[in-house]
């Protein structure tokens, strides 16, 4: 296939004009659209430039965000390595309930704290700084999602933009953790794989590999390319070759990782790792068709473009059949027949079950765009868009120890290319095509996603605003104030000198302060034997939307919270509790209210 052949944006429609034109007799006046030649006069040149203007247009307006979620861990780990470049987890933090080892809390490989530890001593270490540099493992992903649809599709700008204009995408992106930056790593690998294959060119293979152990050591999830990258050549080339030892690089290297992470702290991270991958809370209940419907609910939400598509690239019977499955679980879901946990949503269920409803059905709609391409086409490109939907699927849903957003960004680009393919599938050259039937679903997804990645934005600012006015209402105390929670609170909290309540060796006293988000994990309520009157402060972040919040089955960080990635209606403010710890004979104080994390 030539490059001018997959750049085809003006030639179709310059093939499209002509049969429009010829269909028109002589003298009648010519179709308005014969007068809008916008693709004809669209160079391949520009995609990648529009592509970039409208990455920096999604993500600049949050690189003020406050660190949020694991970005605290992340930089904790970066702030290390500056110190001790070999040593990257040679430190302890009060993460899990007690003072542990960070090498035995943190369960990522630390090529992204490497990156924002470079950052850092050029840049600095504020949340501007950073965001900036996330910038571009984004704009890397953005670029190689184009480059990778070439070689799939005659639309690539479509297939980029379908997987830019995405929750899972721009909220994914707006943080300093490693998901972006190992997916970036994952699909430029997949771009020189599958141009070094045929005809075969070792450079581009060792790169290749080079790249997928880097996406590996970025997150562990990124060596589920290996097999992906060694079903596709063996399917292309019908045979074992050469090009299989060059996987052993990736192999290589994080097996060498996994010895080096045992000499410095007597356990192999990559397989510790494995351990939490199939944890269950046993308090969850939820069964594997549960399982397997929250983690629909997060592909259908997290790639919404598949939703928005569905009218432009299905038949009406498929879509009303892709509804009809979609509405009777959701009914089942409403009507309590399937446990899907979540208990603290339960007085919303009705609603929190018609949005998940609507999530299922675009997913759905993206699993029928894998499955109807493999059936139509049967060839190593449809293999590999398949697998590459499906598996991380399978490991979000069904392996991963919760279902959430981050497990699920890494098929986002595959859908992205599926759409296009589909795309240029029912809107063949020769009929009517206006642009805007590309621009509205695209719109409107991005639109949605913004609108997401405000309400996160606030979420995660809220606890930059709390601690900040805890850290003026205690000013003048004599011993140091006390925190439960973590997550981008505890940045917050010890940048003001505040400790982590330690639930296992008491550091607390009486007299002290102690402050507790409701909104948060691990947070609970006093430690046994103390109470205290409590001071609440309340920050307003409705913007009609939430990313986590149990009360309304949100959970896009982790499904223990809810099992939507987001839930539409009213969001409750965040509240946090101010204490001064008293003694008290009896232990058996509840939490005020909340949600106390596994």
């Amino acid at each position: 296939m030539s490059v001018k052949s997959l750049e085809p944006e003006a030639e179709t429609a310059r093939q499209a004009r002509e049969a429009e034109q010829k269909s028109v007799s002589p003298g009648a006046p010519a179709p308005t659209w014969i007068h809008r030649p916008v693709l004809e006069e669209w160079k391949p040149a520009y995609s990648p430039i529009l592509l970039v203007l409208l990455t920096l247009a999604c993500l600049l307006p949050f690189i003020d965000k406050a660190f949020h979620i694991d970005d605290t861990l992340f930089v904790m780990a970066a702030k290390q390595i500056v110190k001790h470049p070999l040593d990257p987890y040679g430190f302890h933090v009060v993460w899990v309930a007690t003072d542990r080892p960070m090498w035995e809390v943190t369960k990522n490989p630390p090529l992204a704290s490497y990156y924002a530890a470079v950052m850092g001593t050029l840049a600095g270490w504020s949340e501007r700084a950073l965001h900036l540099a996330f910038l571009v493992p984004a704009i890397v992903l953005v670029l190689g999602t184009y480059r990778l649809a070439r070689r799939f599709t005659r639309y690539p700008l479509l297939a980029a933009a379908a997987a830019l204009l995405t929750p899972g995408f721009i909220v994914s992106a707006t943080s300093v953790m490693c998901d972006t930056m190992m997916l970036a790593l994952w699909v430029l690998a997949a771009v020189v794989w599958i141009e070094g294959l045929e005809p075969e060119r070792p450079p581009f293979l060792i790169v290749a590999a080079l790249l997928i152990a880097a996406s590996g050591l970025t997150k562990y999830f990124g060596a589920a390319l290996i097999p992906l990258a060694f079903a596709y050549a063996l399917a292309r080339k019908r045979r074992l070759g050469t090009w299989a030892l060059y996987l052993l690089i990736p192999v290589l290297a994080l097996a060498g990782y996994q010895l080096w992470t045992h000499a410095l702290y007597g356990h192999g991270l990559l397989l510790d790792a494995t351990q939490l991958a199939g944890f269950r809370d046993p308090d969850e209940g939820t069964s594997a068709l549960a399982r397997g419907l929250i983690g629909m609910g997060f592909v259908g939400g997290c790639t919404l473009t598949g939703l928005t598509f569905a009218p432009l690239v299905w038949a009406r019977k498929h879509i009303l059949i892709g509804i009809a499955v979609a509405a009777l679980a959701g009914l089942t879901i409403s009507r309590g027949w399937i446990n899907l946990g979540a208990p603290a949503a339960h007085a919303n269920w009705t609603f929190v079950s018609g949005q998940l409803a609507c999530y299922i059905a675009g997913a759905i709609s993206i699993f029928a765009l894998a499955i109807s391409d493999f059936r139509e086409r049967k060839d190593a490109d449809s293999l590999f868009l398949g697998l590459w939907i499906f598996g991380p699927f399978v490991f979000a849903a069904f392996l991963n120890w919760t279902v959430n957003a981050r497990t699920v960004l890494p098929l986002i680009p595959a859908a992205g290319i599926l759409l296009a393919r589909r795309w240029e599938k029912v809107r063949p050259a020769a009929r009517r095509y206006r642009l805007v039937k590309l621009v509205a679903p695209l719109a409107l997804s991005g639109l949605v996603s913004l609108w997401i990645a405000i309400a996160d934005f606030d979420l995660a600012n809220s606890a930059r605003t709390a601690a900040h006015l805890i850290a003026q209402e205690t000013a003048g105390e004599k011993t140091p104030v006390l925190f439960e929670g973590h997550w981008g609170f505890q940045y917050y909290m010890e940048s003001f000198g505040a400790r982590p309540l330690d639930f296992v060796k008491p550091n607390y006293q009486p007299g002290q302060i102690l402050a507790i988000p409701d909104n948060n994990t691990l947070a609970f309520w006093t430690p046994p034997g103390f109470t205290g009157p409590a001071q609440v402060i309340e920050v307003n972040i409705s913007r009609g939307v939430t990313t986590m919040k149990p009360q309304m089955g949100a959970g896009f960080y982790s499904s223990m919270w809810g099992p939507l990635p987001f839930a539409f209606g009213h969001v409750p403010p965040e509240r946090y509790f101010v204490v001064r710890l008293t003694p008290i004979r009896s232990a058996d104080q509840p939490p005020p209210s909340g949600n106390p994390a596994p």
